[in-house]
């Protein structure tokens, strides 16, 4: 026996992207049921870093209908957005659904069906809102198996970070900043051209917010060569700039790290680096096998959508991926504007049939 839920639409996925577009269907009265892997809302956040702060101000990394409670120009920590997700939540009463992981979406008629922890939702509509890192795997050379077994992370010893985006550099500085000896590899990937925590800060991100939703969108030059760049090289540094790395000891190479000789890393111009540890910082691949349809892709790998709208299969949506339409897609603050989108469209959608919603148990033959 298994259970069948039937659902105008199955979110998958309880991040800041699910519940936005959870908070918009709400409003406009349709039904709908989120469902989160982790046992808690908010536990994506929980499970990061425990030093990472947001790179943007608390008056901008509130969903619709709720502020973030923190001072304006406060940059939360990572338990304290999963506490506010969480709270969200709440407040609006959300269906979510949690330890309930998603393995499989398939067509199923007009209609698709989701397979989650024994469960079974047939659903008009499903959106894919797991974000930029819960259903991908880590980017690592073929290569990296080559290193000695010893060289770990985190142990006594010289560290090298490779990869030199702003999560490279930020994990750069702080393993500096904690006494070991530290080498972070690969190409500058640029940095804004201020302290987000500084004076200047409330002047500048206002323009920032205006060019992040408005500038920087698949719809303009500007925004689709920043997509490419961001998309396959990683965003400019943020809060640790490159003096910050100079100032705490950072030895900063911008060759790429190759290969292995002996057991230990190689960059670029043959120099073998004689450490005890290794941080990848080289991204995530995409990794949508769990969604059993013909998924069209661009040729970076991320799925074809427009607005997130997936035009060849009716009723498939993704929500926060890296530039979904904007430089804002996968922020906070392009959480709400890309979910009312969603919301909108599946309003506006009308099936020729449409099966009861509730519960009901059906029996599943044995062979199936």
């Amino acid at each position: 026996m298994l259970t069948t839920e039937r659902y105008e639409t199955v979110i998958v996925g309880g991040g800041q992207a699910g519940l936005a577009v959870g908070y918009h269907l709400q409003r406009r009265g349709r039904e709908f049921v989120i469902l989160e892997a982790n046992e808690r809302v908010g536990d994506s956040w929980r499970k990061r870093w425990p030093s990472l702060r947001l790179y943007s101000p608390a008056r901008v990394d509130g969903l619709p209908g709720m502020k973030f409670p923190a001072p304006p120009w406060s940059f939360p920590t990572t338990d304290e957005m999963a506490d506010y997700l969480e709270a969200y939540a709440e407040r609006f009463e959300l269906p979510v659904r949690t330890s309930t992981s998603v393995d499989g979406v398939e067509r199923y008629g007009d209609s698709y069906v989701v397979s989650a922890a024994g469960h079974r939702f047939e659903a008009e509509n499903v959106v894919v809102a797991t974000g930029v890192f819960q259903h991908e795997r880590p980017v690592m050379p073929d290569f990296a198996v080559e290193l000695d077994p010893g060289i770990r992370q985190l142990q006594k010893g010289p560290v090298l970070v490779v990869g030199a985006a702003h999560s490279g550099g930020d994990i750069a500085y702080e393993v500096a900043r904690a006494g070991y000896e530290t080498v972070l590899s690969g190409p500058d990937t640029g940095q804004v051209p201020f302290d987000i925590e500084g004076p200047l800060a409330p002047f500048m991100f206002p323009v920032l917010g205006f060019v992040w939703t408005r500038v920087a969108t698949v719809s303009t030059p500007v925004g689709r060569k920043m997509k490419a760049k961001l998309r396959g090289h990683g965003g400019p540094a943020l809060r640790v700039k490159r003096a910050d790395l100079e100032e705490a000891g950072v030895e900063r190479v911008h060759e790429r790290t190759v290969g292995v000789e002996g057991g230990r890393p190689v960059l670029a111009d043959g120099r073998v680096l004689d450490v005890a540890n290794v941080v990848w910082c080289t991204g995530f691949r995409n990794d949508y096998g769990w969604i059993r349809v013909p998924l069209p892709f661009e040729g970076d790998g991320y799925p074809e959508q427009e607005r997130g709208v997936v035009a060849s299969l009716p009723g498939l949506y993704f929500v926060g991926l890296p530039f979904l339409h904007s430089f804002a897609s996968m922020l906070i603050l392009g959480a709400g504007r890309d979910g009312k989108r969603v919301a909108r469209h599946i309003a506006a959608r009308r099936l020729k049939t449409r099966a009861p919603s509730g519960v009901e148990q059906v029996a599943e033959a044995a062979a199936s």
